[in-house]
């Protein structure tokens, strides 16, 4: 629009004008002082000291005068002061009335520009989801009436992205027969990974995009469940446990058989004892009342004794190792559950001090023996010690090169009758 460019052109290019005035009536007036400046009492005007003010030329208007200088005006200056002063104004209310005549213009199609909008982008999301899954190598999903996820080589489209190295994929396998997986490992180990991506295929399928693995068939899913992450609401005065049972609860409350659920380390926001009845207690409920489809991470192993007292619960770990004194994570998830967390290893790599560790290290060895001697007094280990059998442990932390043949043997029978008390 021819005028409204030029009302923006006066409003941007004001200093530019100025500038150029007064380069050229320096030229003409021979005055190497004159200033074209500008202030919000007299607008535009011409400046002068009061010694060369005899020699302006005559079609100059005195505005003011001051102890050292004198102001002056032009006719072409007033013309551009009153255009510059009211080109903004004037340019927002032109703004304005064509911007109220574009939307009466659009009101008369508007129907069929809704439907054209939502046409493009819908052509725009399929578009998308088409080009990611043939750069990406995803491949075509099943949506079936049998209920059941069942996943092959399943991938996280974020993660597998940003990895330097390769990602290593997993199988997921739930239904009738299994509807829950307990799945236990180290901290960094891919647990969170492995069940976010679980969730993520489920999704993309549920829309119709092709999935990040080799196949997958996904029965009827109504709903998808997390209660991933620890986190406070300072806002709402909701410290980190609260929010973690009311996501709990409302999972608790509202899944069916045909959800999928995520809970990763319930319990862990309160005390061992509470923790751990909270967690075995939402897992029963997860697979006796809601039968959902549940992966459940834990770091309770006692939890990995559920599949022994209810049907349609299996346990799996994902896969560590231990070189020396650190952990190599593989990543795969491995039928049972895991035999130990490997937290200070985890904690070592974390860049936790060395003798932070092996004061921890003399603490666990401390607490370990104490589980024995409970066991020694009553017959049982405690309940909720975080290893699963202190001859495992003590077999695991042990070095033969380190014992003399007289110790190698007084160490068998006390293992000897420690297993079997």
């Amino acid at each position: 629009h021819a005028e409204l460019d030029e009302l923006r052109g006066l409003s941007k290019n004001a200093d530019d004008f100025l500038l150029q005035l007064e380069i050229r009536e320096r030229e003409r007036t021979g005055i190497k002082t004159l200033k074209v400046s500008y202030n919000r009492v007299h607008g535009y005007y011409i400046e002068i000291s009061r010694l060369q003010s005899e020699t302006v030329p005559d079609d100059y208007i005195r505005k003011q005068t001051l102890k050292t200088t004198e102001r002056f005006i032009t006719e072409e200056l007033k013309q551009y002061e009153e255009k510059v002063l009211s080109a903004r104004e004037r340019a927002l209310a032109l703004e304005k009335s064509l911007y109220e005549a574009l939307l009466q213009r659009l009101q008369q199609d508007i129907q069929r520009i809704k439907t054209c909008a939502t046409a493009i982008a819908e052509l725009d999301a399929i578009s998308c989801l088409s080009e990611r899954a043939q750069t990406l190598d995803y491949n075509c999903p099943t949506l079936v009436e049998q209920p059941g996820i069942r996943i092959k080589q399943g991938r996280h489209p974020v993660v597998e992205r940003v990895l330097d190295e390769h990602f290593i994929a997993n199988d997921t396998l739930l239904g009738d027969s299994k509807r829950m997986c307990i799945i236990t490992g180290p901290n960094m180990g891919g647990k969170s990974t492995y069940m976010r991506q679980t969730a993520l295929i489920v999704l993309l399928a549920c829309i119709g995009s092709y999935v990040p693995a080799k196949s997958a068939s996904i029965g009827p899913i109504d709903r998808i469940f997390t209660r991933i992450g620890a986190s406070d609401d300072l806002a709402s005065g909701r410290s980190t446990f609260m929010v973690e049972m009311t996501e709990a609860a409302n999972i608790l409350n509202n899944a069916t058989e045909n959800s999928l659920v995520l809970m990763d380390e319930i319990g862990r926001g309160t005390s061992t004892f509470d923790g751990l009845s909270l967690a075995w207690a939402c897992a029963w409920h997860l697979s006796k009342t809601n039968r959902a489809y549940t992966l459940f991470a834990t770091h309770y192993f006692e939890i990995t004794a559920l599949p022994d007292e209810l049907p349609g619960i299996s346990n799996v770990h994902i896969n560590a190792i231990e070189h020396g004194e650190k952990i190599v994570f593989l990543h795969n998830v491995k039928p049972g559950p895991a035999n130990q967390s490997y937290g200070l290893q985890v904690a070592q790599l974390a860049g936790v001090p060395k003798a932070v560790i092996r004061q921890a290290r003399k603490k666990m060895a401390t607490l370990e023996q104490q589980s024995i001697r409970t066991h020694e007094e009553t017959g049982q280990f405690e309940l909720f010690s975080e290893r699963p059998h202190p001859v495992i442990e003590q077999l695991q932390s042990l070095n033969p090169d380190e014992l003399t043949p007289r110790d190698a043997l007084a160490l068998l029978y006390r293992l000897k009758k420690d297993a079997t008390a």
